[in-house]
């Protein structure tokens, strides 16, 4: 069984959806989710699935050290990003290679980096004349959005569309393919042994 861990800032609808994929999985199991924000609707969406949620002030996610040892009470072997805004501490980096996964609504190298997320993404690619936008899987390393590329893929972006109709079709992306690139990444990463 592989442990995985959800770390989420916001709304947590993407956790959620992730959480849904899993519930029957007889390899991976949803330990935790992690937050940033005491006031994080993930909490709510938590306490409903069963998952256990804790938060952490911004300092823990400066050292790390706390975080570390939560992750590793809950035996977490693999962590999936979802809607996380903070830079992950290289403590967790370190002790996690390879094994921290995020999401990101375009299609990067364009539109990353900090302060490119959410509807700030969204309104960049209008503003920029885009005729595609989409989702963009990647491994977490040390900076915003600059994680090897595991996964892509895209909606067109019409010239009618408002940020708004971009974001609800990268949503659809996402809850169509994260969860399946998720799964199909940590069955590489920890193969079966019979």
């Amino acid at each position: 069984m592989v442990n995985l861990a959800i770390f989420a800032s916001g709304n947590g609808s993407n956790a959620e959806n992730i959480a849904n994929y899993f519930l029957n999985n007889l390899d991976i199991n949803i330990v935790l989710i992690v937050s940033n924000r005491v006031n994080a609707y993930v909490h709510e969406r938590a306490k409903k699935l069963g998952i256990p949620s804790v938060t952490f002030c911004k300092s823990d996610f400066a050292d790390g050290t706390s975080i570390l040892k939560t992750l590793k009470d809950y035996n977490t072997d693999f962590i999936v990003l979802a809607g996380f805004l903070l830079k992950v501490p290289e403590t967790i980096l370190l002790s996690y290679p390879e094994r921290i996964v995020n999401i990101h609504p375009a299609l990067l190298p364009k539109y990353g980096g900090k302060g490119m997320y959410g509807d700030y993404v969204h309104q960049a690619v209008k503003a920029g004349g885009d005729q595609h936008s989409g989702i963009t899987i990647h491994y977490v390393n040390e900076n915003y959005d600059e994680g090897d590329i595991i996964f892509q893929s895209t909606c067109e972006v019409l010239p009618t569309d408002t940020p708004e109709d971009i974001a609800n079709k990268v949503h659809a992306l996402e809850y169509e393919h994260y969860p399946k690139i998720v799964e199909e990444i940590i069955k590489n990463s920890f193969p079966k042994t019979d």
